[in-house]
């Protein structure tokens, strides 16, 4: 018998600590094993021995959990990693890389298991001497490294993953490909399947967790060689793995908003340190924090200036909505006051030649706001401070908290006015289209109107075999989609996002108007047209607006950063966000003066903290979400060592803060409202 040792097992709750436990079973550190814990039994992963100390009433390890293979060091490695960098206890991030379900042992298999279409062979195109040059370079470098292709949108970025991904599985290695949204997933998958045929597991919100459990064991057991996904596809424990792609490393959406406040493309390199393997890093806007460890020569740089298919990017033309509104109207044309002339002309040109045309609005519905014509009164939402946004003229809904309610016609306040809609959306530009371009087939793609895979299946098939013939949509159709037939993209209110209280705000900007621009004339036809775009805006002058419409990427990076540089803003220092907030509103003042005195004690103790701001405290610029009230604090510093450490301090062991209030801890935050 094995005399009883101790072991340190992070479980599967909220602690932040491990715990010890004494075992006669023969651990090793990356197991999974069954432990008590109070009154049941929950899972845990094995760290390691404990240092042997007296304490009565230690439990025992119950059993080896035999449901899971030992996770390899690396992995394990990054785990730890993310724990303690994030400040999240590592039972809980351990969970993340289990299986959703069971595995299945049966022979059956649902008919929605198998995502990934079985297609005809595809055959590499042969490359550009752009593309030539960036494989060579990448190829050159073995182990460990970091790479940032800065391609221009329709500069071949996806050829290089698939001959970068050609070359692991000729080395009998695995990958990982990140994408940012489920809506590039589809065209992604279908293009890779292509080339890699049934080597390919996807993984995504859109699968059901029975999917998501047969591709985890696809790629844990070697059936599979590449997992495509989002997010979470980083959790799946892969052996051998030789290459981790993040497409469109640049969007928000890799940052997790709750529990374990990840950023993917942060989390991939780190994954591709452990694993010693390449990181390839792609965008035709990439983020500044990566355009500067480019500079820097952490990343290596590789750019794609040219498009592959096309002679050139698309042309821009910004139309001036204050002096559109100026203009005479055509009586025998009377337009919608969100449609310029010009761009109506173009719509109506683009489809009589065959093409299609795409508007993009970043507002779902068919009105923001609702307001007395007499009082001013607007609908709020009782749970958030926010107004309902109107959907089918009558249905009233909070896009925060899912709260909804009908309009009434009369006004609650002063009993004489009628509520009016205000503001524009989605739902209004797609019925306002359908009455100017009649015998025209509009689809529109929001998340009301795509709310799972199928949905979102039907809306590209459409798309791609010229069933439709405009499109609106909000982000979702901004972001690497990809349409032989788009030949011309409207941005209706470019405006939207120009003043958000939010230093990343000219940055977000500017990449949406890139990344929307690029969308169109991405193939190259008979008209020789490489596509156009249209920007519409009541503010021309702005920062981001104007280097976005030469595509100056580099001009609006060296502006910006400047800007960031004299408030030691990102990626020239570091943040850590803390959220204050509490049902009641008097408690989560309190809670956050509490806390903002705690920082400066602090602050003031410690010589290594000297350097550190401390801003706030001050209500969330959304004052109240889900019956939460909120308030923040940002703690500002040039090295993230010693924000870590003063973090961990400030919080101590959070008995001090009151019952049914939080402080939510986000570690390089990327959305502050």
């Amino acid at each position: 018998m094995i005399p009883k040792q101790h072991w340190k097992i992070a479980v599967h709750a909220p602690i932040k600590e491990p715990l010890t436990y004494l075992s006669e079973l023969s651990l090793k550190p990356g197991q999974w094993v069954h432990v008590p814990l109070g009154k049941r039994s929950t899972l845990g992963l094995v760290l390691g021995p404990a240092e042997i100390y007296e304490k009565e009433n230690l439990k025992s390890v119950s059993d080896i959990d035999p449901s899971l293979p030992e996770m390899s060091q690396p992995f394990f490695k990054w785990l730890t990693w993310l724990s303690e960098y994030y400040q999240y206890p590592l039972g809980l991030v351990a969970e993340l890389s289990r299986p959703a379900l069971e595995k299945k042992t049966s022979n059956r298999v649902s008919k929605r298991t198998e995502v990934v279409p079985q297609l005809a062979q595809d055959y590499a195109p042969e490359l550009t001497s752009e593309q030539k040059k960036c494989l060579e370079e990448i190829k050159s470098y073995k182990g460990f490294h970091t790479h940032l292709v800065h391609g221009v949108t329709g500069s071949g970025k996806t050829e290089i993953y698939l001959n970068l991904l050609e070359k692991t599985l000729k080395q009998n290695q695995s990958a990982i490909v990140l994408v940012p949204e489920i809506a590039l997933t589809p065209q992604l998958i279908q293009r890779f399947a292509k080339r890699f045929g049934d080597k390919i597991a996807a993984f995504h919100s859109q699968m059901t967790p029975r999917e998501k459990t047969n591709h985890w064991w696809d790629i844990v057991e070697g059936r599979k060689q590449i997992m495509i996904g989002a997010r979470s596809a980083l959790f799946c424990p892969q052996e051998n793995l030789g290459l981790i792609i993040v497409d469109e490393e640049h969007e928000p959406s890799y940052k997790q908003d709750d529990k374990l406040k990840y950023h993917a493309r942060d989390a991939a390199v780190m994954l591709g340190h452990f694993h010693q393997c390449q990181v390839i890093l792609g965008s035709a806007t990439p983020s500044l924090e990566s355009w500067h460890n480019a500079k820097l020569g952490k990343y290596h740089l590789h750019q794609l200036k040219s498009r592959v298919h096309t002679s050139g990017l698309p042309e821009v033309e910004v139309i001036d909505l204050r002096e559109e509104k100026a203009k005479p109207q055509d009586h025998q044309l009377v337009l919608p006051s969100w449609l310029s002339k010009s761009l109506y002309d173009k719509i109506s040109k683009v489809l009589d030649d065959g093409f299609q045309a795409a508007l993009f609005l970043n507002r779902r519905g068919m009105a923001n706001v609702v307001m007395c014509n007499s009082c001013g009164h607007s609908i709020e939402c009782p749970n958030c401070d926010i107004n309902l946004t109107l959907h089918s003229k009558s249905h009233l809904v909070c896009h925060y908290c899912d709260y909804h309610e009908n309009l009434k016609e009369n006004c609650s306040a002063c009993k004489i006015g009628e509520m009016s809609p205000v503001g524009l959306g989605t739902e209004k530009l797609e019925q306002e289209l359908k009455k100017l371009f009649p015998g025209k087939t509009v689809i529109r793609a929001d998340r009301d109107e795509i709310q799972n895979r199928e949905d979102l299946e039907n809306f590209i098939h459409d798309v791609e075999t010229g069933k439709a013939d405009l499109l609106v949509g909000t982000q979702m159709i901004a972001k690497g989609l990809d349409f032989p037939k788009l030949k011309l993209v409207g941005l209706v209110l470019a405006d939207i996002g120009f003043n958000l209280p939010d230093f990343r705000a000219n940055e977000r900007n500017f990449q949406l108007i890139v990344q929307m621009s690029g969308r169109p004339g991405r193939h190259l036809d008979d008209s020789g047209n490489p596509g156009q775009v249209v920007i519409q805006t009541f503010n021309p002058e702005h920062e981001s607006l104007k280097f976005a419409i030469h595509h100056d990427f580099e001009g609006f990076v060296e502006s910006e950063l400047t800007y960031r540089k004299a408030l030691l803003y990102p990626p020239h220092g570091r943040l850590i966000s803390l959220r204050i907030q509490s049902p009641d509103r008097m408690t989560a003042r309190d809670l956050a003066t509490t806390v903002s005195q705690r920082a400066l004690n602090l602050k003031s103790q410690f010589s290594q903290y000297e350097s550190l701001e401390i801003l706030g405290p001050a209500e969330a610029p959304i004052a109240k979400l889900k019956n939460q009230y909120r308030y923040h604090l940002l703690i500002k510093g040039q090295g993230s060592p010693a924000l870590q450490s003063f973090i961990k301090k400030l919080m101590g062991d959070e008995k001090w803060i009151p019952t049914r209030s939080r402080i939510i801890v986000d570690i390089d935050p990327l959305h502050l409202i």
